[in-house]
Protein backbone atom coordinates (compact mmCIF):
# COMPACT_ATOMS: atom_id res chain seq x y z
CA UNK A 1 0.00 0.00 0.00
CA UNK A 2 0.96 3.64 -0.18
CA UNK A 3 0.53 4.05 3.59
CA UNK A 4 0.98 1.60 6.43
CA UNK A 5 -2.27 1.15 8.36
CA UNK A 6 -4.22 -1.08 10.72
CA UNK A 7 -7.80 -0.92 12.07
CA UNK A 8 -8.78 0.29 8.60
CA UNK A 9 -11.59 -0.89 6.32
CA UNK A 10 -11.58 -2.55 2.90
CA UNK A 11 -14.51 -2.65 0.47
CA UNK A 12 -14.97 -4.41 -2.87
CA UNK A 13 -16.32 -1.97 -5.48
CA UNK A 14 -18.58 -2.86 -8.39
CA UNK A 15 -15.61 -2.47 -10.75
CA UNK A 16 -13.69 -5.14 -8.82
CA UNK A 17 -11.21 -2.75 -7.24
CA UNK A 18 -10.66 -2.66 -3.46
CA UNK A 19 -11.11 0.58 -1.53
CA UNK A 20 -8.96 0.77 1.62
CA UNK A 21 -9.85 3.59 3.98
CA UNK A 22 -8.52 5.21 7.14
CA UNK A 23 -7.08 3.28 10.04
CA UNK A 24 -4.17 4.06 12.31
CA UNK A 25 -0.86 4.83 10.60
CA UNK A 26 2.69 5.11 11.84
CA UNK A 27 1.79 7.78 14.41
CA UNK A 28 -1.61 9.23 13.53
CA UNK A 29 -5.20 8.48 12.58
CA UNK A 30 -5.55 8.44 8.79
CA UNK A 31 -8.13 10.11 6.57
CA UNK A 32 -6.50 8.90 3.37
CA UNK A 33 -7.87 6.24 1.02
CA UNK A 34 -6.36 4.13 -1.72
CA UNK A 35 -7.47 1.71 -4.42
CA UNK A 36 -6.08 -1.70 -5.29
CA UNK A 37 -6.53 -2.81 -8.90
CA UNK A 38 -6.41 -6.63 -9.19
CA UNK A 39 -5.71 -6.44 -12.92
CA UNK A 40 -2.46 -4.50 -12.44
CA UNK A 41 -1.63 -5.31 -8.82
CA UNK A 42 -1.05 -1.61 -8.18
CA UNK A 43 -2.25 0.87 -5.54
CA UNK A 44 -3.35 4.44 -6.30
CA UNK A 45 -4.49 7.23 -3.96
CA UNK A 46 -8.15 8.24 -4.14
CA UNK A 47 -8.71 11.35 -2.05
CA UNK A 48 -9.21 11.95 1.64
CA UNK A 49 -12.20 11.64 3.93
CA UNK A 50 -13.35 14.73 5.81
CA UNK A 51 -11.80 13.36 9.02
CA UNK A 52 -9.40 10.64 10.10
CA UNK A 53 -11.01 7.52 11.53
CA UNK A 54 -10.16 4.03 12.76
CA UNK A 55 -12.28 1.16 14.06
CA UNK A 56 -14.98 2.63 11.85
CA UNK A 57 -17.25 0.77 9.41
CA UNK A 58 -17.52 0.89 5.62
CA UNK A 59 -20.67 -0.29 3.80
CA UNK A 60 -21.16 -0.68 0.05
CA UNK A 61 -24.52 0.76 -1.00
CA UNK A 62 -26.81 -0.46 -3.77
CA UNK A 63 -25.79 2.55 -5.89
CA UNK A 64 -22.15 1.47 -5.70
CA UNK A 65 -21.04 4.22 -3.35
CA UNK A 66 -19.33 3.43 -0.02
CA UNK A 67 -20.60 4.82 3.28
CA UNK A 68 -17.89 5.22 5.93
CA UNK A 69 -19.19 5.81 9.43
CA UNK A 70 -17.90 6.69 12.88
CA UNK A 71 -14.57 5.78 14.35
CA UNK A 72 -14.80 7.80 17.58
CA UNK A 73 -17.10 10.44 16.01
CA UNK A 74 -20.63 11.20 14.76
CA UNK A 75 -19.95 11.93 11.14
CA UNK A 76 -20.02 9.95 7.92
CA UNK A 77 -18.51 10.25 4.45
CA UNK A 78 -19.56 8.91 1.05
CA UNK A 79 -17.09 7.71 -1.58
CA UNK A 80 -18.18 7.77 -5.22
CA UNK A 81 -16.16 5.32 -7.37
CA UNK A 82 -17.35 7.08 -10.53
CA UNK A 83 -15.59 10.31 -9.57
CA UNK A 84 -13.09 9.16 -6.96
CA UNK A 85 -14.36 11.90 -4.65
CA UNK A 86 -15.44 11.98 -1.01
CA UNK A 87 -18.39 14.03 0.26
CA UNK A 88 -19.73 14.38 3.80
CA UNK A 89 -23.22 13.03 4.38
CA UNK A 90 -25.62 13.17 7.33
CA UNK A 91 -24.15 12.64 10.79
CA UNK A 92 -25.33 9.90 13.13
CA UNK A 93 -27.31 10.72 16.24
CA UNK A 94 -24.68 9.04 18.44
CA UNK A 95 -20.88 8.99 18.09
CA UNK A 96 -19.64 5.43 17.75
CA UNK A 97 -16.59 3.24 17.43
CA UNK A 98 -16.35 -0.55 17.50
CA UNK A 99 -19.94 -0.64 16.23
CA UNK A 100 -21.49 -2.83 13.52
CA UNK A 101 -22.91 -1.78 10.15
CA UNK A 102 -25.11 -3.92 7.88
CA UNK A 103 -26.52 -3.07 4.44
CA UNK A 104 -30.12 -4.29 4.43
CA UNK A 105 -32.08 -5.66 1.47
CA UNK A 106 -34.07 -2.40 1.33
CA UNK A 107 -30.84 -0.50 0.70
CA UNK A 108 -30.65 1.18 4.10
CA UNK A 109 -27.68 0.72 6.43
CA UNK A 110 -28.24 -0.43 10.01
CA UNK A 111 -25.62 0.83 12.47
CA UNK A 112 -25.81 -0.66 15.96
CA UNK A 113 -24.01 -0.54 19.27
CA UNK A 114 -20.40 0.43 19.78
CA UNK A 115 -18.78 2.84 22.22
CA UNK A 116 -20.03 6.42 22.51
CA UNK A 117 -17.97 9.55 23.04
CA UNK A 118 -17.65 8.77 26.74
CA UNK A 119 -16.56 5.16 25.98
CA UNK A 120 -19.85 3.73 27.29
CA UNK A 121 -21.47 0.77 25.52
CA UNK A 122 -24.22 1.94 23.18
CA UNK A 123 -27.57 0.17 23.01
CA UNK A 124 -29.06 2.39 20.34
CA UNK A 125 -29.30 1.65 16.63
CA UNK A 126 -30.00 3.87 13.64
CA UNK A 127 -30.73 3.61 9.93
CA UNK A 128 -29.05 5.52 7.09
CA UNK A 129 -31.19 6.14 4.01
CA UNK A 130 -29.05 6.66 0.87
CA UNK A 131 -32.00 8.34 -0.86
CA UNK A 132 -32.06 11.21 1.65
CA UNK A 133 -28.62 11.05 3.27
CA UNK A 134 -30.30 11.13 6.68
CA UNK A 135 -30.22 8.95 9.80
CA UNK A 136 -33.29 7.89 11.76
CA UNK A 137 -33.35 6.04 15.07
CA UNK A 138 -34.70 2.50 15.14
CA UNK A 139 -35.45 0.33 18.16
CA UNK A 140 -32.72 -0.13 20.76
CA UNK A 141 -30.90 -3.43 21.03
CA UNK A 142 -31.76 -5.68 23.95
CA UNK A 143 -28.23 -5.12 25.30
CA UNK A 144 -25.72 -2.36 24.65
CA UNK A 145 -22.52 -3.87 23.26
CA UNK A 146 -19.23 -3.15 21.50
CA UNK A 147 -16.63 -5.45 19.88
CA UNK A 148 -19.64 -7.47 18.66
CA UNK A 149 -20.14 -8.99 15.20
CA UNK A 150 -23.10 -8.63 12.84
CA UNK A 151 -24.20 -10.98 10.05
CA UNK A 152 -27.02 -10.64 7.53
CA UNK A 153 -28.96 -13.90 7.46
CA UNK A 154 -30.60 -15.39 4.38
CA UNK A 155 -34.00 -14.36 5.76
CA UNK A 156 -32.90 -10.71 5.78
CA UNK A 157 -32.61 -10.42 9.55
CA UNK A 158 -29.39 -9.22 11.19
CA UNK A 159 -27.69 -11.36 13.84
CA UNK A 160 -25.53 -9.48 16.35
CA UNK A 161 -23.51 -11.63 18.72
CA UNK A 162 -21.16 -11.32 21.66
CA UNK A 163 -18.91 -8.40 22.47
CA UNK A 164 -18.64 -6.44 25.70
CA UNK A 165 -21.50 -4.96 27.68
CA UNK A 166 -21.32 -2.49 30.54
CA UNK A 167 -19.38 -4.73 32.92
CA UNK A 168 -18.39 -7.94 31.18
CA UNK A 169 -18.31 -10.08 28.06
CA UNK A 170 -21.71 -11.07 26.71
CA UNK A 171 -23.07 -14.52 25.97
CA UNK A 172 -26.17 -13.04 24.42
CA UNK A 173 -27.10 -12.67 20.77
CA UNK A 174 -29.97 -10.81 19.19
CA UNK A 175 -31.83 -10.45 15.91
CA UNK A 176 -32.95 -7.27 14.13
CA UNK A 177 -35.97 -7.62 11.85
CA UNK A 178 -36.03 -4.88 9.17
CA UNK A 179 -39.75 -5.47 8.53
CA UNK A 180 -40.71 -4.59 12.11
CA UNK A 181 -37.72 -2.49 13.17
CA UNK A 182 -37.46 -4.52 16.37
CA UNK A 183 -34.74 -6.48 18.17
CA UNK A 184 -35.39 -9.84 19.81
CA UNK A 185 -33.16 -12.05 21.91
CA UNK A 186 -32.00 -15.29 20.30
CA UNK A 187 -29.97 -18.21 21.65
CA UNK A 188 -26.86 -17.53 23.72
CA UNK A 189 -23.43 -18.47 22.42
CA UNK A 190 -21.65 -21.19 24.37
CA UNK A 191 -18.54 -19.05 24.99
CA UNK A 192 -18.59 -15.28 25.53
CA UNK A 193 -16.08 -13.62 23.18
CA UNK A 194 -14.98 -10.29 21.73
CA UNK A 195 -13.13 -9.49 18.49
CA UNK A 196 -14.19 -12.81 17.03
CA UNK A 197 -15.29 -13.21 13.40
CA UNK A 198 -18.71 -14.21 12.08
CA UNK A 199 -19.15 -15.78 8.63
CA UNK A 200 -22.38 -16.74 6.87
CA UNK A 201 -22.01 -20.19 5.29
CA UNK A 202 -23.63 -21.42 2.08
CA UNK A 203 -26.10 -23.47 4.17
CA UNK A 204 -27.25 -20.29 5.93
CA UNK A 205 -25.63 -21.05 9.27
CA UNK A 206 -23.24 -18.57 10.90
CA UNK A 207 -19.73 -19.60 11.94
CA UNK A 208 -18.29 -17.63 14.88
CA UNK A 209 -14.57 -18.16 15.41
CA UNK A 210 -11.94 -17.20 17.96
CA UNK A 211 -11.85 -13.93 19.84
CA UNK A 212 -10.91 -13.46 23.46
CA UNK A 213 -12.16 -13.68 26.99
CA UNK A 214 -10.13 -11.84 29.64
CA UNK A 215 -6.56 -13.17 29.38
CA UNK A 216 -7.57 -16.09 27.12
CA UNK A 217 -7.32 -16.16 23.33
CA UNK A 218 -9.89 -18.60 22.04
CA UNK A 219 -9.39 -21.39 19.52
CA UNK A 220 -13.02 -22.47 19.81
CA UNK A 221 -15.72 -22.05 17.18
CA UNK A 222 -19.49 -22.45 17.11
CA UNK A 223 -22.36 -22.50 14.64
CA UNK A 224 -25.66 -20.61 14.78
CA UNK A 225 -28.64 -22.22 13.06
CA UNK A 226 -31.26 -19.59 12.12
CA UNK A 227 -33.99 -22.23 11.84
CA UNK A 228 -33.63 -23.36 15.46
CA UNK A 229 -31.93 -20.22 16.87
CA UNK A 230 -29.47 -22.51 18.66
CA UNK A 231 -25.68 -22.54 18.88
CA UNK A 232 -23.55 -25.68 18.55
CA UNK A 233 -19.89 -25.87 19.47
CA UNK A 234 -17.72 -27.45 16.77
CA UNK A 235 -14.08 -28.47 16.48
CA UNK A 236 -11.33 -26.13 17.63
CA UNK A 237 -8.75 -24.35 15.53
CA UNK A 238 -5.12 -25.22 16.15
CA UNK A 239 -4.44 -21.69 17.46
CA UNK A 240 -6.35 -19.29 19.66
CA UNK A 241 -6.61 -15.87 18.02
CA UNK A 242 -8.37 -12.52 18.01
CA UNK A 243 -8.20 -9.52 15.63
CA UNK A 244 -7.98 -12.11 12.84
CA UNK A 245 -9.82 -12.26 9.50
CA UNK A 246 -12.32 -14.80 8.17
CA UNK A 247 -13.35 -15.15 4.51
CA UNK A 248 -16.00 -17.44 3.02
CA UNK A 249 -14.48 -18.85 -0.18
CA UNK A 250 -16.30 -19.81 -3.38
CA UNK A 251 -15.92 -23.50 -2.46
CA UNK A 252 -17.83 -22.87 0.78
CA UNK A 253 -14.82 -23.20 3.06
CA UNK A 254 -13.84 -20.43 5.50
CA UNK A 255 -10.28 -19.09 5.51
CA UNK A 256 -9.17 -17.79 8.93
CA UNK A 257 -5.90 -15.86 8.90
CA UNK A 258 -3.55 -14.17 11.34
CA UNK A 259 -4.55 -12.46 14.54
CA UNK A 260 -2.89 -12.16 17.91
CA UNK A 261 -2.23 -14.76 20.61
CA UNK A 262 -0.49 -13.86 23.89
CA UNK A 263 1.59 -11.04 22.41
CA UNK A 264 2.47 -13.15 19.39
CA UNK A 265 1.16 -12.01 16.03
CA UNK A 266 0.24 -15.04 13.96
CA UNK A 267 1.02 -15.70 10.31
CA UNK A 268 -0.67 -19.10 10.25
CA UNK A 269 -3.88 -19.77 8.36
CA UNK A 270 -6.58 -22.44 8.75
CA UNK A 271 -9.51 -23.64 6.67
CA UNK A 272 -12.89 -24.72 8.01
CA UNK A 273 -14.85 -27.17 5.86
CA UNK A 274 -18.60 -27.07 6.59
CA UNK A 275 -19.04 -30.44 4.85
CA UNK A 276 -16.84 -32.23 7.40
CA UNK A 277 -16.82 -29.80 10.32
CA UNK A 278 -13.03 -30.02 10.41
CA UNK A 279 -10.17 -27.50 10.44
CA UNK A 280 -7.04 -28.00 8.35
CA UNK A 281 -3.91 -25.86 8.10
CA UNK A 282 -3.08 -24.17 4.82
CA UNK A 283 -0.15 -22.05 3.63
CA UNK A 284 1.10 -19.40 6.06
CA UNK A 285 1.08 -15.71 5.27
CA UNK A 286 4.45 -14.13 4.58
CA UNK A 287 4.18 -12.12 7.81
CA UNK A 288 2.08 -12.15 10.95
CA UNK A 289 -0.63 -9.50 11.10
CA UNK A 290 -3.54 -8.49 13.31
CA UNK A 291 -6.23 -5.87 12.67
CA UNK A 292 -5.68 -6.45 8.97
CA UNK A 293 -8.47 -6.75 6.38
CA UNK A 294 -9.32 -9.60 4.03
CA UNK A 295 -11.30 -9.08 0.81
CA UNK A 296 -12.53 -11.71 -1.63
CA UNK A 297 -11.68 -10.55 -5.15
CA UNK A 298 -13.86 -11.24 -8.18
CA UNK A 299 -11.42 -13.98 -9.24
CA UNK A 300 -12.02 -15.79 -5.93
CA UNK A 301 -8.64 -14.98 -4.44
CA UNK A 302 -8.30 -13.29 -1.03
CA UNK A 303 -6.45 -9.99 -0.63
CA UNK A 304 -5.07 -9.45 2.89
CA UNK A 305 -3.93 -5.92 3.61
CA UNK A 306 -1.99 -4.06 6.29
CA UNK A 307 -2.34 -4.75 9.98
CA UNK A 308 0.14 -4.67 12.82
CA UNK A 309 3.05 -6.87 13.79
CA UNK A 310 5.03 -6.47 17.02
CA UNK A 311 8.31 -6.83 15.12
CA UNK A 312 7.46 -4.83 12.01
CA UNK A 313 5.06 -2.31 13.52
CA UNK A 314 2.29 -0.92 11.33
CA UNK A 315 2.34 -2.73 7.97
CA UNK A 316 1.96 -1.40 4.43
CA UNK A 317 2.33 -4.83 2.82
CA UNK A 318 -0.40 -6.88 1.17
CA UNK A 319 -0.61 -10.47 0.00
CA UNK A 320 -2.95 -12.74 -1.91
CA UNK A 321 -4.21 -16.21 -1.05
CA UNK A 322 -5.35 -18.52 -3.82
Amino acid sequence: MLEARYAHSASILNNGKVLVVGGYGLNNVLKSAELYDPTTGLWTPTGNMSIGRYYHTASTLSNGKVLVVGGFNFNADLYDPATGLWTPTGSMNTPRSYHTASTLSNGKVLVAGGLDGNTWPVGSAELYDPATGLWTPTANMTTGRFFAKASILNNGKVLVVGGYGLNDLLYSAELYDPTTGLWTHTGNITTARSFSTASVLSNGKVLVVGGSTPNVYLNSAELYDPTTELWTQIGNMSNGRWHHTASTLSNGKVLVAGGDNVNTVLNNVELYDPATGLWTPTANMSIGRYSATASILNNGKVLIVGGFDYLGGVLNSAEIYG
